[in-house]
């Protein structure tokens, strides 16, 4: 408990640090150099701190840290990739993916984007108990991406080639069409960019935090978890807003004033964003637990503890 509230604080430090002669931040270290006078000083000044007499509560410093470092390696996760900065740097793809009217050329584009910050993210957030070099990161990037697109392109010349749709139909149902493509690839995207656990395998704890062994069948339940995510994540996000604007777009507000679609969409993309990405991330626990029986036999053999716990990444 003492180490954890010492982690957060440092986290929460960091976090308010606004000063420019600081150096980056570094879980467990002193703020200012301890070699010379001036250092010690200025470290001293900050242990005396009588603010910190009115500190009683580390619920907010462990806040910070937990949207800011990784579990596994204690390293600040860079900001685009947090789970606190997907929904302002990903809302804007998702107001490009359900523009209407995409060509070819916008189609590829916008789900090139999309995939592209889901790979980071799912990277930034994976199981990180064991290495991952750049060319598996590469691999699984590559491979998330084009299967994207491809899955996009495809379902986009279907509806194309659809000759029984009326063109409002067609309109309608190529509003709907990025959520089976999004869907699909974000579980390719999540398998591939952490294929890596699969065959190394990730590490399982007992209750006490002791490693108790390596597992793929934890792997699997970790990237399984992960991947039902990926699927419920993109339903509120790409399947209410095509319904809200197809109702709001009849309105005498915005027939009279187009320019209104494209931020009333976006505002609307945000409010889904916002609903759907803590509904989603919610349905597994983090540290997910599972008992050693279901486990390999080594690893069974390896603690009396009837239960184990991993982190399943988000």
């Amino acid at each position: 408990m003492a180490d954890t509230a010492t982690t957060a604080s440092a986290a929460a430090a960091s976090a308010a640090n606004t000063s420019t002669d600081a150096p980056p931040f570094q879980l467990g270290k002193p703020r200012f150099q301890q070699t010379s006078f001036y250092g010690r000083f200025r470290h001293f000044l900050d242990i005396i701190d009588p603010r910190t007499l009115f500190v009683t509560e580390l619920w907010s410093a462990q806040k910070i840290k937990q949207a800011i470092l990784h579990p596994d390696t204690n390293e600040k996760i860079f900001m685009p990739f947090r789970m606190s900065g997907y929904i302002p740097f990903g809302t804007p793809i998702v107001v490009g993916l359900l523009l209407p009217n995409q060509t070819l050329a916008s189609t590829v584009f916008w789900q090139w984007l999309n995939q592209s910050h889901n790979a980071c993210v799912n990277y930034a957030n994976r199981n990180a108990t064991k290495p991952s070099p750049a060319s598996k990161f590469i691999q699984g990037y590559l491979g998330a991406v084009i299967s994207a697109v491809s899955i996009a392109v495809g379902l986009n010349v279907l509806v194309q080639k659809a000759n029984k749709f009326t063109p409002a139909t067609r309109l309608l149902v190529q509003r709907f069409v990025p959520f089976p493509a999004v869907a699909s690839a974000n579980i390719c995207n999540v398998v591939l960019m952490r294929y890596g656990e699969l065959e190394e395998g990730i590490d399982v704890l007992d209750g006490d935090g002791n490693l108790v062994g390596s597992s793929k069948i934890a792997a699997r339940h970790a990237l399984l978890e992960t991947a039902l995510t990926r699927v419920v994540l993109p339903m509120p996000i790409l399947v209410l807003p095509p319904i809200v604007m197809s109702m709001l777009e009849k309105t005498a507000l915005l027939q009279a004033r187009p320019r209104l679609l494209l931020p009333v969409q976006s505002l609307v993309c945000l409010a889904a964003f916002g609903l759907a990405l803590p509904l989603a991330i919610s349905l597994f626990p983090q540290m997910s637990e599972i008992e050693t029986s279901q486990l390999e036999p080594e690893i069974a053999q390896a603690t009396s503890s009837r239960t184990v716990v991993y982190n399943k990444g988000l």
